[in-house]
């Protein structure tokens, strides 16, 4: 996963070495703009990176990295759905996976910057009940020849909209807050925590547990977890397998210049991998 910039490793030429090396996938982390004036505080502390202001729009850039790979799943982690209109990123997402033939996973969540979400109108004391409905209305978008959504946010009489996607992408809910777990069986296919360091991982456990039981219960079958930003230490890596995790995305750290790049992306090639418990 990166935050893929106009200063760093061209987005075709990594998508080219990720598949190459025998990767999984590659996944575009999303800020439409920043806002120069912010009270919102940096979720990890300290001044905000400059290149959160120079990201390439993830789905362009997933396009272009779609026509010139076969294997590797590519997604976004996270995109930032509710301060997209969901009648044009349903087409836009659609589009990409037909180019991706079938790769697409979709990662959402409702984003920290609440100047950002403001300036897309986006009241911050709604957004993950506003990313909940555009996510919903797009899959209708995506499944039905004549789609209609009549919600809180989202509206729309009967509509056409093709081309639809080669198939429906998985959506993976972000977050690690209390009630996360609940939306991600009632409205995703995956959980996308974020990393908290090796000493998180006995809670995770406990909460990827959680979700495996109440997926049983409710007859949703098996759903993927995922850690966003995990460390690429190979005891770490052990115990999220362990804990039941399916993948973990490592960052790749943006603005490194193309031999940098790759020269990371080897040491993630060359780390073990684990079957889940």
């Amino acid at each position: 996963m990166t935050f893929l910039t106009d200063n760093g490793i061209d987005g075709r030429d990594l998508a080219r070495a990720v598949e190459d090396r025998g990767l999984d996938g590659l996944f575009l982390c999303e800020h439409t703009h920043i806002p120069v004036r912010r009270e919102t505080p940096y979720p990890t502390g300290g001044d905000l990176p400059m290149y959160y202001a120079h990201t390439l729009d993830p789905y362009v850039a997933l396009t272009a990295m779609a026509v010139v790979t076969e294997r590797i799943a590519l997604g976004t982690a996270v995109s930032l759905v509710a301060q997209h209109d969901p009648i044009v990123l349903a087409k836009t997402v659609a589009s990409l996976d037909q180019y991706a033939e079938g790769r697409v996973e979709l990662g959402v969540g409702p984003g920290w910057n609440k100047e950002e979400m403001a300036d897309h109108g986006v009241d911050p004391r709604r957004r993950t009940a506003r990313m909940i409905e555009h996510v919903e209305a797009m899959r209708e978008i995506w499944t039905q020849d004549e789609a209609e959504f009549h919600g809180e946010f989202v509206n729309f009489d009967p509509i056409w909209s093709w081309p639809k996607p080669v198939r429906v992408p998985p959506v993976l809910i972000g977050g690690e807050g209390p009630t996360v777990l609940d939306r991600v069986l009632m409205h995703g296919d995956g959980w996308i925590p974020r990393a908290q360091g090796g000493e998180a991982v006995p809670e995770l456990a406990r909460r990827v547990a959680e979700l495996r039981s109440r997926a049983a219960e409710s007859g949703r079958g098996h759903l993927d977890v995922t850690v966003f930003g995990a460390e690429p230490d190979p005891q770490i890596l052990a115990a999220y397998a362990q804990a039941g995790v399916d993948r973990a995305l490592f960052l790749l750290f943006p603005d490194l210049p193309a031999g940098e790049a790759l020269r990371v992306l080897d040491g993630f090639a060359a780390l073990p991998r684990h079957s889940g418990s």
